[in-house]
């Protein structure tokens, strides 16, 4: 993969795992796993565990018209946003088709930054160049300054993200800092952040992640001290049980906790909504305007499919569940397709879209697998399965509460 990036722990990755278990994931050579995906899951739910996310985009609006231009580009409050808090929010285009779901902080009156996924990165730095004359053309005149926190050309305060997830996490970090801030991490609430010094090292510490953890931080570090904060975490943390961890867990973890991933659970193929993906409180109707406005109210009471979790079996022997297999009611019709599924303990936990009406939670359900290769389609297996269509399941599970409690 000559083409692909390197994060700036890609050293440390490769002392700690085996090339073969790097793989390019939005661009970058990225860790799989270094022990086991099962292992390093088991770790964030039990203790805690260590993820790069220096890939993920981080942008920095500021100046006079910063609070303005970021409420009227996303579909959150973030005018109201306090000094020192975060919120989930969505950029969206003028068709109201979602370009990323995002975290908005709010570092003071006038600077904000904003995480973004790393594989829509390159498209929101379009998008942040091009929106200033849509906005013209709605007569909005913000005119912020806009810099890429990972780029060093552009600003001197450069940021990029190290998450720490899990039970034990707080007292991980704890035990790295010194007494003049211990206490606001501990009195540190969910979506609210400090900047502070650990060891010489500036940090923003969010309480936020996308693991489902009860309790984790993103920990926002100058690029050229990312490696010494990593090798810091985990020589204080590993006796208390944590572990670095991979793609894998990262994703099994989102999927476990019924949290979607952009392009799966969140636009993509079926060009799911904030509203079928359980999110709609994110998407503040009642503003005066956001790019996209319009769209989201129509499809706000339009939608006639939405995300759900499913159990199903998972011991040694049943045939894993893939995106594109198909969701059957108890009469065996078709209600849906799953988007992501992951292996967790003996069993497994899918995402999938379903019509609204027809399944709800307790519900049991069946699973009809498509045909992943030829050899399938010469024994009669389907290619794809249409909403209706009448089939037999494969295996049984249920639907279960969207989002899982830890």
């Amino acid at each position: 993969m000559p083409n692909s990036k390197h994060s700036v722990l890609y050293e440390k990755h490769l002392a700690l795992t085996d090339k073969s278990r790097m793989a390019e994931f939005a661009g970058y050579l990225m860790p799989l796993w270094y022990s086991s995906i099962s292992d390093e899951h088991q770790a964030v739910r039990a203790t805690a565990g260590l993820f790069d996310c220096t890939h993920m985009g981080v942008w920095q609006i500021a100046g006079a018209d910063s609070a303005e231009f970021v409420d009227l580009i996303t579909t959150n409050q973030a005018r109201s946003l306090p000094i020192g808090a975060a919120q989930y929010s969505y950029i969206l285009n003028e068709a109201g088709e979602i370009l990323d779901d995002i975290i908005v902080y709010r570092r003071s009156n006038d600077d904000f930054m904003l995480v973004v996924n790393a594989a829509n990165n390159d498209k929101i730095a379009a998008w942040l160049r091009e929106v200033p004359a849509i906005l013209r053309q709605h007569k909005f005149n913000p005119a912020p300054d806009i810099h890429d926190l990972r780029d060093p050309k552009q600003t001197s305060d450069c940021r990029v993200d190290i998450a720490m997830q899990g039970p034990a996490s707080e007292t991980i970090l704890l035990a790295v800092s010194d007494e003049t801030i211990k206490q606001k991490i501990e009195q540190l609430k969910p979506f609210r952040f400090i900047e502070a010094t650990v060891q010489n090292i500036d940090l923003i510490i969010s309480r936020t992640g996308y693991t489902g953890a009860k309790v984790g931080y993103e920990l926002f570090v100058r690029p050229e001290q990312a490696p010494q904060l990593w090798d810091l975490l985990l020589e204080t943390g590993g006796p208390l049980g944590l572990k670095p961890c991979g793609l894998g867990a990262r994703d099994s973890l989102r999927i476990e906790a019924g949290l979607p991933l952009y392009g799966h659970e969140l636009a993509g193929e079926y060009n799911i909504s904030p509203f079928a993906a359980g999110y709609g409180w994110a998407v503040k109707l009642n503003k005066d305007f956001f790019i996209g406005q319009d769209q989201m109210k129509r499809e706000s009471v339009a939608y006639k499919m939405a995300v759900q979790r499913l159990e199903l079996p998972g011991e040694r022997g049943v045939r894993p569940v893939r995106p594109g297999d198909a969701v059957l009611t108890d009469n065996g019709d078709c209600a849906g397709w799953v988007l992501s599924c992951a292996k967790v303990g003996e069993k497994q936990i899918a995402l999938a879209q379903l019509e609204r009406e027809k399944i709800k939670t307790n519900d049991s359900i069946g699973i009809y697998y498509v045909a992943r290769n030829a050899r399938h389609v010469q024994q009669g297996r389907k290619e794809t399965v249409e909403k209706g269509e009448a089939l037999i399941a494969d295996i049984t599970g249920m639907i279960v509460e969207r989002m899982a409690k830890f």
